[in-house]
């Protein structure tokens, strides 16, 4: 794991996963303050590296009336500050390559999206901002794929690269993760499991995505024992009435609960390699 490729991560010196963690949206500054200060205390009790996530707008929509997002710059500039105030690296996602411009004036690293994986001019545009650039496997891909992404970022001269694995799609409306893919990915770049994406339940009648939050530890420890470099978790204080994928996140009084276990996990994993 070459955590290297992020700037300004703190606890460098930790052999612990690093953790991405925030709502999945950006509702407004009050909102993305409260969380980021709470994954801080958090992340920096248990000397857990930590990323901030916000999507700065949300373009993967099943229904036109769903929320995606406060501006764009408003968001953007949310971000900024967060990283800014509290010195810690912000990642946020793209959709197409006038989002990778601007969005690199204001973070760290470049999201893009699984369902957008295998768009060339979105990752070569990405990889130009040389920004470091997180790369969601796509449901409908094989981990083996995910080399011919890396290469095109590579190839557009940038080697700041990490992959996250957020699920396979099983049927219409469920995914599952294949941790066989773990090792596989990680022989091309950094490798994070998006837990709780990949507990989403897509809903292809209503339009609503529903989700299982009650196996996030679930999946979480097992991508920790098959030794994942970090976690990606979206938490909100309030994910009933939040904005967007409520129904998969966790609630943020739950994470140092879960996080304390998982890093106990991973020292127990450690042990066995010295």
């Amino acid at each position: 794991m070459d955590l290297k490729v992020i700037p300004n991560l703190k606890h460098l010196e930790s052999d612990n996963f690093f953790l991405i963690a925030g709502p999945c949206a950006i509702e407004g500054e009050e909102m993305a303050f409260k969380i980021a200060e709470n994954c801080i205390k958090i992340c920096d009790k248990l000397k857990v590296p930590y990323i901030f996530k916000g999507s700065f707008k949300k373009a993967n929509r099943s229904r036109i009336d769903s929320f995606t997002g406060i501006g764009d710059e408003i968001a953007l500039k949310i971000l900024k500050k967060i990283k800014d105030h509290f010195n810690i690296p912000v990642i946020t996602d793209i959709h197409n390559e006038i989002d990778a411009k601007l969005a690199a004036k204001y973070v760290d690293i470049l999201q893009i999206p699984a369902f957008l994986v295998r768009q060339t001019d979105l990752l070569v545009a990405a990889a130009k901002t040389k920004k470091t650039v997180n790369l969601k496997k796509g449901q409908f891909m094989s981990p083996e794929s995910m080399q011919f992404a890396v290469n095109k970022i590579i190839d557009s001269g940038n080697e700041n690269i990490m992959i996250t694995d957020r699920g396979t799609m099983f049927g219409y409306q469920d995914l599952v993760v294949d941790f066989r893919g773990i090792p596989i990915m990680k022989s091309y770049a950094t490798t994070i499991l998006d837990v709780t994406h990949s507990l989403q339940k897509p809903n292809q009648t209503s339009g609503v995505t529903g989700g299982l939050p009650e196996m996030i530890e679930t999946i979480a420890r097992a991508g920790i024992v098959n030794d994942v470099d970090g976690l990606f978790i979206e938490t909100h204080f309030d994910p009933e009435n939040a904005l967007s994928d409520g129904k998969n996140m966790l609630p943020i009084e739950s994470l140092e609960e879960i996080l304390g276990r998982l890093v106990s996990v991973r020292k127990t994993i450690n042990s066995f390699k010295s």
